[in-house]
This record gives C-alpha cells, sequence and structure tokens, in this order.
C-alpha cells in the first residue's frame, strides 16, 4: 500500500523536552544535598516515578508530584515546608518555559504537509500538550493531533485508521524506541527513530535493526530521502 499519512511525536522530535526535566532535576537534588548524594536522589526520583507513570501517566504533573514523594523519602518525612514550595516554584516553571523547536523541523513539515495526511501524536499532560503544540506554531501543519495517555499498538492501529487508511499505509517518526517506533512496527507501520542524546531512560529500548520497515535518521531533515527511498521500492 501506499504510504499516505506520517504520525510525529512531539517531546524531544520536534521541539525540545527533556533538557528541562533533566535541569529540573539538578536543582531538585540541590534542594536535598543535605540529606543525601545527588547520585542517590536521582536514582530514587526514578524509582519514584516508575512507581508512579500508572497514577499519574507521563508529563511534568506526574514529575512534580514523584519529586514530593522523593522528598519526602530521602528526609525520612522531615522535609520543610520551605523545599516542598521551592520543588512547586521549579515545577511551575517547567509549566511556563519557551518552546524551543529541533533544527529542520519547520521547513520538514511544510514541505510534506502537501503530500501527506500528518498526525501528532504525543502522550503526556493534556493541558501541558496543547500549550506546547500553540507556542511551537506547527499546528497548522497538522491534519489531526492526538494526545494519548499511553503509546501501544491499539493506540496506533486506532490512530492510524482514524486518520488514514490504517497502519499498513502510515509511518511514526520519533526519538523513543519504546514508545514510538517498537509499538507502531508491531502494529504494521513504517518505523522512523530519530534519536535524541537525552531521551528519558524510560524510554530506551533494543533497535529491532532486522525489521524490514524500521529506519533510523540523524535529523528531521534527513526524513524526505527516506520517504523517497520508500517510494522508489513500491
Amino acid at each position: 500500500m501506499p504510504l499516505t499519512t506520517i504520525g510525529f511525536d512531539a517531546d524531544d522530535t520536534l521541539w525540545e523536552n527533556e533538557h528541562f526535566f533533566r535541569l529540573t532535576e539538578e536543582r531538585f537534588t540541590e534542594i536535598l544535598s543535605d540529606h543525601a548524594e545527588q547520585r542517590d536522589i536521582s536514582a530514587r526520583l526514578l524509582e519514584a516515578e516508575k512507581r508512579n507513570l500508572q497514577l499519574y501517566g507521563f508529563g511534568i504533573k506526574g514529575f512534580i508530584l514523584s519529586m514530593i514523594e522523593t522528598a519526602i523519602d530521602v528526609t525520612g518525612g522531615k522535609v520543610s515546608t520551605h523545599a516542598i514550595a521551592r520543588i512547586m516554584e521549579i515545577g511551575r516553571e517547567m509549566l511556563q518555559h519557551p518552546i524551543e523547536t529541533l533544527p529542520h523541523v519547520s521547513e520538514t513539515l511544510k514541505r510534506l504537509a502537501p503530500e501527506y495526511r500528518l498526525v501528532l501524536i504525543t502522550k503526556g499532560d493534556l493541558f501541558d500538550q496543547e500549550r506546547k503544540l500553540a507556542q511551537s506554531g506547527l499546528g497548522d501543519f497538522f491534519d489531526a493531533v492526538e494526545i494519548v495517555s499511553d503509546k501501544t499498538v491499539e493506540t496506533y492501529r486506532r490512530v492510524f485508521t482514524q486518520h488514514g487508511k490504517g497502519p499498513e499505509s502510515a509511518m511514526m517518526v520519533g526519538n523513543s524506541m519504546k514508545s514510538d517506533v517498537l509499538p507502531a512496527l508491531s502494529a504494521g507501520c513504517w518505523g522512523v527513530f530519530v534519536p535524541h542524546e537525552l531521551t528519558w531512560t524510560l524510554e530506551h529500548a533494543q533497535h529491532p535493526s532486522e525489521a524490514p520497515r524500521f529506519r533510523e535518521i540523524a535529523n528531521l531533515g534527513e526524513l524526505e530521502g527516506v520517504l523517497a527511498e520508500i517510494r522508489r521500492a513500491m
């Protein structure tokens, strides 16, 4: 089937995201520096995030709650109200941070939009993802936007059936091997991996190098070359 629909991840594929989580985590460990080493605090924060994903989902608000939980844990329940207030403050700053699009994003979307149906598929907090999309100035390039709680095989089957001609005629592009590539390939899509140097640890997974519909590019500027190769093969 001809390729008609392309899905794009948002965070760390279209704009910077993990960078701000890392900076906030550094500030968080400084707040608790009198109670534990930075490495230990970061490890306990990651464990809290893992535990809380099923409760809070992905996004900044869940991260803030995990920081507060970690602060209680690290201090043995003796965290000060001042420290909690500082954690809330750095969390609010994350929710207000300006959006920084990644290289080649705008021009690539502009060239692809007339030829393909473009769908933004992102997970996280609804309000925050809507805010970032609005501030990015990229919204007009997309025919549809799907903000989902998680990205699974069924997610991609549903989205590409609803907004295209099914997963077999669709491609998913993103920086997360675990969320953007592997489930999309399992659904029957093409999966294009665009690595980002700061991809969150929980989004790492083994490369499916033998999968015939898997491709890897250095940046979105190389996507059109992949699409041309696929067209020639068809």
